[in-house]
């Protein structure tokens, strides 16, 4: 047989609990009246649940009892004081079970309460209308049936996820179950296209349950305005059969257009149009195209649709036919002198006028005769009709051109006698003919040579001038007549007849003549620049004033032409003594070269060669006349003395006598002056070692900072620094900048010991050593004997010392050490602390440690270890200080004896000639 369900045993459980605490109470208060229990009192079931009830008593002996329920039972288990039965199917909305007992002749009752709920499984918002107007109100409605209770229930309204209203039922009967939420909601432009839901709310936690939240399917609503105008249409009032039109139709205030539907037709013809969106606008166009069975009134309608409303506009068309009038000529083509006939017809009731004759009557054809004359070719004959269509006059024309044939005229007008053209721009050749056919044109020189490129642009050279004969002919005969074509150019000045250079010889006979070439024949003038009125005319008496610049000029009608004429006078070599002097002086380094300019043209060839002495056959180098990049190399020595210039060009030659001297400007080295000098502190003072080459010989001047060197008798480290030498004669200077360095003793300068006071066994100290020297000193030390593992610094400035013990107690000598001595300073250094004693309890162990003090202290007094090194770790293990050295004498001990407190506390400084040890050893 199975076991009790969860139900039941939690039913039983509670059930014993009751009892328990039933008996525990009888055992306490002996006059508690007896009562009856349900449980669970109260209880929440989903509708269709089952639920487990325990009735109990604390009757001893209950005569019987039972549950009182409507409710459907599945099962029950009964005890002595304790019933439990099992309801399912829970449908109503709310039952009383009672649980009842009969004890010592009363009936005990315990009423309870059980209620059902249902979740909103089914939350069901109403239809949209498919189209909403915007402004006008629509109803949201929401339905969630059975849900409940009612009480416990909220729906809310929603638009995407925005709440619209939301409404609690709190306070409505227990019984009541399922919900209905309405609302009235204004449509908007911006609700096109929203969702809008309901969601449902079942909140039991309250009652220790959940809260169950179920939300319908959206609904999208979909807004729409439609202006109350109708359509805008736009089209023609008449239309042609066989002739396109464009039409329009225009609506504004839509929304949203997107969604608008247009409907253009002509008649049944259906235009198909295409639709443009302009935000809350639309415009429709199409293409009417009229038709012969269309022909007569037609309507042009255009519908636009929306939101199940529409607007419609309606147009009348007149579609008609009326075909362009018929022109004839009886010859399109006659010789000169026949007669031709023009007629003019068009359809019944058209009227047709010819040349500005209309016909009799409407229907009837307009008819026109004439002689044809050279005048009447390429004549046009306008024809005109006219129609009235629904009140409107329609016109339309047409036109015939009449050719005439005759033989060709050459007239002066169209073909001159005389051609005058200028040269250069492009231009076109004209000698027409009338004549029909149109003649054929051909001009050609009378000797058979150039032949004219008629009626073609082209460029006018002066080749083309000449006498041309010209012959038009057609099949209707001929004509011919000569012309002349004269071709004008200006004035050119070219090298032949006007050089651009002219080398006159001083002293002789020339002139200066151009000739120009041009159309009309041009006039030449020739002048100096800048002097308008010197006129160069005839044969001249050439001097050096003549020779510049020339500009002539030659001109005629159709221009000008100017040219610079360069007239170069030529004359022999001659010295000056500015440009070549007879004395100059060579500066050794200037980059100078001997400057000898030499006037003449052409320029003259110079040459200076030395004349006896060291000079003998030496050539002395010349400036050039102009900077060049192949100037001759600057000699680094010149050898004075006199030497003789010759200057040639083709027209002389000349000589002159130059003496030459040399000099050089100031010049310091390291071999002169040295860039570092080094004194000695105390030395006597004297000047920097610095001197200068040249010629003139060079004064030096020192100083530092701009300062004098000062006059002094001994060097301090005050004169170390860097001095500036300035050399100085007439051709400039020259400078050194010098670095002294002043070198001294070294002094200990400082000697201090960290920590300042002293230190005790197994502590830590440093002792730090400061010297001042140039060179920088070397540092060493001295410590005293027996003192192990010592540290020392880099550069030996710093002693130090980890885990002291006795030997490191004594005197330490740093010393500093360069080439100019040594200096060297001591400091003393304790190493005590105070006695430690250890209690071990009783008086044996007191007793055994003042022994083995007096024993150390005697040791210690007995002792007299000589100066040396001491092996103090081995001493403080067995109570012995070791002697490593063994020599020494009883100085050390008393020094170590007679510290004290105050030694025992401090480190003393002595002096270098005394030397001091000091030791004084403690238990630890």
């Amino acid at each position: 047989m199975p076991g009790p369900s969860p139900g039941l045993r939690r039913a039983l459980l509670g059930l014993w609990a009751a009892l328990g605490l039933g008996l525990f109470g009888l055992s306490a208060v002996s006059q508690e009246p007896f009562w009856a229990d349900l449980q669970p009192r109260v209880a929440f079931v989903e509708r269709g649940g089952s639920l487990w009830l325990n009735c109990s008593t604390n009757c001893p002996r209950p005569e019987r009892g039972g549950l009182e329920t409507s409710l459907r039972r599945n099962g029950t288990q009964r005890g002595l004081r304790w019933l439990a039965r099992q309801l399912v199917d829970i449908r109503e909305p709310e039952t009383q079970p009672v649980c009842f007992f009969r004890c010592a002749r009363r009936t005990l009752q315990a009423r309870g309460l059980i209620r059902t709920f249902q979740r909103p499984d089914r939350v069901e918002l109403m239809p949209l209308p498919p189209w909403q107007p915007v402004g006008e109100n629509f109803t949201l409605s929401c339905r969630v049936p059975g849900a409940g209770p009612r009480a416990s229930l909220t729906l809310t309204l929603l638009r995407g996820a925005q709440e619209l209203i939301r409404r609690s039922f709190a306070g409505e009967p227990p019984r009541a179950r399922g919900a209905v939420l309405t609302a009235t909601v204004l449509a908007r432009r911006e609700d096109h296209g929203a969702n809008f839901s309901c969601r449902a709310e079942l909140d039991l936690r309250p009652h220790g349950l959940g809260l169950f939240e179920n939300s319908s399917a959206p609904r999208e609503l979909r807004t729409f305005s439609l202006s109350p105008d109708p359509p805008r249409l736009t089209a023609p009032r008449l239309l042609e059969v066989g002739s396109e039109r464009p039409v329009s139709c225009a609506l504004d205030g839509l929304f949203p257009a997107s969604e608008a539907r247009v409907y253009l037709a002509l008649g049944d013809q259906n235009l198909s149009p295409d639709v443009t969106l302009d935000g809350d606008a639309l415009v429709a166009t199409a293409t009417a195209t009229a038709s012969a069975e269309q022909e007569g009134a037609r309507q042009l309608v255009c519908n636009v649709t929306l939101g199940g409303e529409d607007r419609e506009t309606r147009e009348n068309v007149t579609i008609y036919s009326f075909p362009a009038p018929l022109l004839t000529l009886s010859e399109p083509s006659v010789s000169e002198g026949q007669m031709v006939t023009v007629t003019c017809t068009a359809v019944a009731q058209a009227l047709v006028t010819l040349e500005g004759v209309p016909a009799a009557v409407p229907g009837q054809p307009a008819q026109l005769q004439l002689n044809a004359t050279e005048n009447d070719d390429r004549r046009n004959f306008f024809c005109d009709a006219t129609l009235d269509v629904d009140g409107e006059t329609l016109i339309k024309n047409r036109s015939a051109e009449l050719r005439v044939l005759y033989a060709p005229r050459l007239d002066d007008s169209d073909c001159p006698r005389s051609w005058t053209w200028p040269e250069g721009p492009e231009q076109t050749l004209r000698c027409e003919a009338r004549g029909n056919p149109e003649p054929s044109v051909h001009c050609a020189r009378s000797d058979g040579g150039a032949v004219l490129a008629l009626g073609l642009l082209g460029p006018i050279t002066r080749a083309l001038s000449g006498t041309y004969r010209c012959k038009a002919a057609n099949d209707q005969g001929e004509a011919v007549k000569d012309v002349t074509l004269t071709v004008e150019y200006a004035p050119a000045l070219d090298s032949v007849g006007c050089p651009e250079r002219i080398t006159w010889l001083e002293g002789t006979e020339a002139s200066l003549s151009c000739v120009a070439h041009g159309v009309p024949p041009p006039d030449v003038i020739c002048m100096r620049s800048g002097e308008l009125a010197a006129v160069i005319e005839g044969l001249l008496r050439v001097t050096r004033e003549h020779a510049g610049t020339y500009r002539c000029e030659a001109t005629n009608p159709r221009g000008s032409a100017a040219k610079n004429v360069a007239i170069t006078v030529e004359y022999g070599p001659r010295f000056e003594e500015p440009s070549c002097p007879s004395n100059w002086t060579w500066v050794e380094g200037s980059g100078h070269l001997f400057p000898c300019e030499v006037d003449g043209k052409p320029q003259p060839s110079v040459k200076c060669v030395g004349s006896g002495g060291a000079t003998e056959g030496v050539l002395l180098p010349l400036a050039p006349p102009d900077p060049s990049p192949r100037a001759p190399r600057i000699p680094r020595v010149l050898a004075p003395g006199i030497y003789i210039c010759n200057a040639t060009n083709r027209h002389g030659s000349v000589a002159k006598t130059v003496v030459v001297s040399a000099e050089s400007p100031p010049e310091m080295d390291e071999s002169t002056c040295p860039s570092h000098q080094t004194w000695l502190e105390g030395a006597e003072a004297s000047a920097l070692a610095c001197a200068a080459r040249g010629r003139p010989s060079p004064g030096v001047l020192c100083s530092r900072e701009g300062t004098p060197w000062p006059e002094q008798q001994r060097v301090s480290r005050e004169d170390a620094g860097i001095y500036h030498c300035v050399a100085t004669n007439a051709h400039g200077t020259d400078s050194r900048t010098v670095t002294v360095g002043v070198e001294y003793r070294p002094v200990v300068a400082e000697l201090a010991a960290s920590p300042p006071g002293g230190v005790r066994p197994g502590g830590n100290f440093t002792l730090t050593c400061r010297a001042e020297a140039w060179p920088p000193a070397q540092i060493s030390w001295r410590a005293p004997p027996g003192a192990l593992n010592i540290g020392l610094s880099s550069n030996n400035s710093t002693l130090s010392v980890a885990g002291a013990m006795g030997s490191h107690g004594g005197e330490y000598e740093c010393a500093a050490t360069n080439a100019h001595g040594r200096h060297a300073r001591r400091i003393t250094v304790r190493v005590a602390g105070p006695w430690l004693w250890v209690a071990v309890g009783g008086a044996a162990g007191g007793a055994a440690l003042l022994a083995a003090g007096a024993g150390l202290a005697f040791y210690v007094q007995s002792t007299a270890c000589k100066k040396g090194e001491y092996n103090v770790q081995e001493a403080e293990s067995s109570g012995e200080a070791v002697c490593l050295n063994g020599a020494g004498g009883g100085a050390g001990g008393a020094a170590g004896a007679e510290g004290g407190p105050e030694a025992a506390g401090g480190a003393a400084e002595s002096l270098a000639e005394g030397e001091v040890f000091a030791i004084q050893l403690t238990s630890a």
